[in-house]
């Protein structure tokens, strides 16, 4: 057994700092108390008062997806530089830490998925929300069978001003927001018609089925991916929105800002 030990301190030998995915108090503690040893926890919420925090604000159930996401975090808050050796310690097969990765912070090509909850005009929530109602349609459809949808999400009036509607507005004088469960049924259902939902900085929707107009000249998506997703490309480049796609042929959820795409999710996974 003192072999077997030797052998995996390799995996912790000499990093730059630990990253704590989700660690209860007392986990937390036990590294705090080691001299000279920076710790960064990424969490749905700071519960343990750690200095070094980045909010996890979706459930990534790929490990890959949750530990690319607290790195790009702690390098653009300044916990972690560029080429540090980290250790990354989270959960996989349950709750509770099972799982140590030893992985260098520019090991990933970096997406700018922290930036898509952290740094955009919807606050985090609004954007969690969104996705969440996004991962649910995909998981179950809409009366089980598939369906697509486009979700802009900030900068609502500047994406007012560049789409038109394709009918009726039913939010025109309502005041209901994205997250409320009353609110996510109605969605659910205008989700089986055409066009895009229009979603406040504060998370009111604005409108649905609406046409969105800006040029896609010059917008550059994966091959194979449709009009929704050339939309939201070309949307998030001319303003300051965020897109959330949920593509009706391979039931996967995308999200663009700037023009770019910077995640895909499986909702299976959720």
């Amino acid at each position: 057994m003192a072999e077997l030990t030797e052998l995996l301190e390799d995996v912790v030998s000499d990093v730059d700092a630990v990253v704590l995915f989700s660690p209860s108090g007392s986990y937390y503690e036990r590294f705090a108390r080691v001299d000279n040893l920076d710790v960064v926890v990424i969490a749905p919420e700071n519960s343990v008062g750690a200095d070094n925090y980045v909010e996890l604000p979706l459930e990534f159930e790929n490990v890959a997806q949750r530990i690319q996401f607290g790195i790009e975090g702690a390098i653009d808050e300044e916990l972690v530089n560029e080429g540090d050796v980290l250790a990354c310690v989270t959960g996989v097969f349950g709750e509770g830490v099972d799982t140590v990765s030893r992985v260098r912070s520019d090991a990933f090509t970096h997406t700018g998925v922290y930036e898509l909850f952290a740094e955009s005009r919807a606050p985090a929530e609004v954007i969690r929300d969104v996705f969440e109602l996004a991962i649910e349609l995909g998981r179950k459809g809409q009366k089980g069978k598939p369906v697509g949808a486009l979700f802009v999400v900030g900068d609502a009036g500047k994406v007012m001003n560049k789409s038109r509607p394709l009918s009726y507005n039913p939010f025109e004088k309502s005041h209901v927001h994205v997250g409320d469960p009353i609110v996510n049924v109605m969605l659910k259902e205008f989700s089986r018609l055409d066009g895009a939902f229009v979603i406040s900085d504060k998370g009111k929707i604005v409108s649905a089925y609406r046409y969105l107009e800006p040029s896609a000249e010059g917008v550059d998506i994966p091959k194979g991916l449709g009009a929704r997703h050339m939309a939201a490309g070309a949307i998030t480049r001319d303003t300051n929105a965020i897109a959330v796609v949920l593509s009706e042929s391979d039931g996967l959820v995308r999200a663009f800002k700037g023009g770019e795409m910077v995640l895909e999710l499986d909702p299976e996974e959720y």
